[in-house]
């Protein structure tokens, strides 16, 4: 934690900041290792305070013993205007994020500047340990998936295997979801963000699952489509495609490599095979304490791929009220290399 606190304050020093207030809560999280849902995190000078209220507090104080932490007495911006008089600071730095009541009511007190919280771009660049904590989620998402595959028939519908999904995730002692599991059956899999339905699994049609826990705090992401009966010459080409395309962006993500690169490894070899116009979003997103973080995998995107980048690899193609196919992955870059969290193959499955 000392080297995460020492880089916090190294970037804003790098632009002459002295004084940040970090209140986004996946950043709070990240600087203290403390969930709360009322805290901040003050830095002053390379000093650094936890602020939360008395629900938290002792649990705080138990835990987080690198930063000293403060209860909130009363209304936070009264309390923090206050607290920062007696420390002589008159003005600090916050991020956009902020609600606009927030930065009005604050600004009240005390003089704001816009700058964008450094924990962004930190939490970009994972440690061996949160990916592990991740890889450890990835494998309990693995065994629901399989266990799924068995449950599966036709004639459920696709409430009943979203519910499956979630309660064998808390079998699995995962936190929660890290999102509303999706479960599409025939023309839905062609809509990338179906909200699961009522609507009957039938025989012969694709159905996609695309499904995630938390775990230590750390999100999982996996999608798979596979089909329940005979699946059409069309289904196979297209999956097949995708299946491709994956394997295409994977070959991509590597050190040095800037991210776009992955995204057009993928959506080039769709396009060349006629199906461009049916690749509709980015092939990946950053993920770790949240679902959809930096960085983001798309034709783009600048950033150049560093080991400790973590993001999915999902190229999907739609077809409107036919079928839609998308396959993906959690990787993360190690000694300048991918490597794919989850040990399910990217093979079809038929049931």
């Amino acid at each position: 934690m000392k080297e995460i606190l020492e880089n916090f304050y190294g970037l804003l020093k790098e632009k002459h900041i002295n004084s940040f207030l970090v209140t986004y809560k996946p950043n709070v999280l990240y600087l203290s290792k403390f969930k709360s849902s009322n805290a901040y995190v003050l830095c002053l000078e390379g000093e650094f305070f936890f602020f939360t209220d008395s629900r938290y507090i002792q649990g705080a104080k138990e835990k987080i013993k690198h930063m000293e932490v403060i209860n909130i007495e009363g209304n936070f911006l009264e309390f923090i205007s206050k607290f920062l008089k007696t420390k002589n600071i008159d003005s600090i730095h916050i991020d956009k994020t902020v609600s606009y009541s927030f930065y009005e009511e604050l600004s009240k007190y005390i003089n704001l500047s816009f700058e964008k919280d450094p924990t962004f771009f930190l939490r970009k660049v994972k440690s061996k340990e949160e990916i592990n904590i991740m890889k450890e989620g990835v494998a309990k998402s693995d065994a629901v998936y399989k266990r799924l595959l068995d449950f599966v028939k036709p004639g459920m519908s696709e409430k009943d295997v979203k519910d499956f999904v979630v309660c064998e995730f808390l079998k699995e002692k995962a936190q929660k979801e890290s999102f509303d599991t999706i479960v599409a059956t025939g023309k839905n899999s062609a809509v990338p963000h179906h909200e699961t339905s009522f609507d009957v699994i039938e025989k012969d049609k694709p159905l996609l699952v695309d499904m995630g826990l938390m775990w230590g705090h750390y999100a999982t992401d996996f999608t798979r489509t596979f089909h329940v009966g005979k699946p059409s010459d069309e289904f196979l080409k297209v999956y097949n495609i995708v299946k491709d395309a994956h394997l295409f962006a994977i070959e991509k993500a590597k050190s040095g490599n800037i991210l776009k690169d992955v995204d057009l490894a993928a959506r080039d070899y769709i396009a060349s095979k006629g199906y461009g116009d049916y690749f509709t979003h980015s092939t990946g997103h950053g993920v770790g304490l949240e679902i959809h973080e930096e960085p983001r995998v798309y034709k783009t995107s600048e950033d150049i791929i560093e080991d400790g980048y973590v993001f999915t690899i999902e190229p999907g193609i739609y077809l409107p009220n036919h079928f839609g196919v998308r396959l993906e992955n959690i990787v993360y870059i190690e000694a300048g290399y991918p490597k794919v969290m989850s040990s399910i193959s990217l093979d079809l499955v038929v049931l």
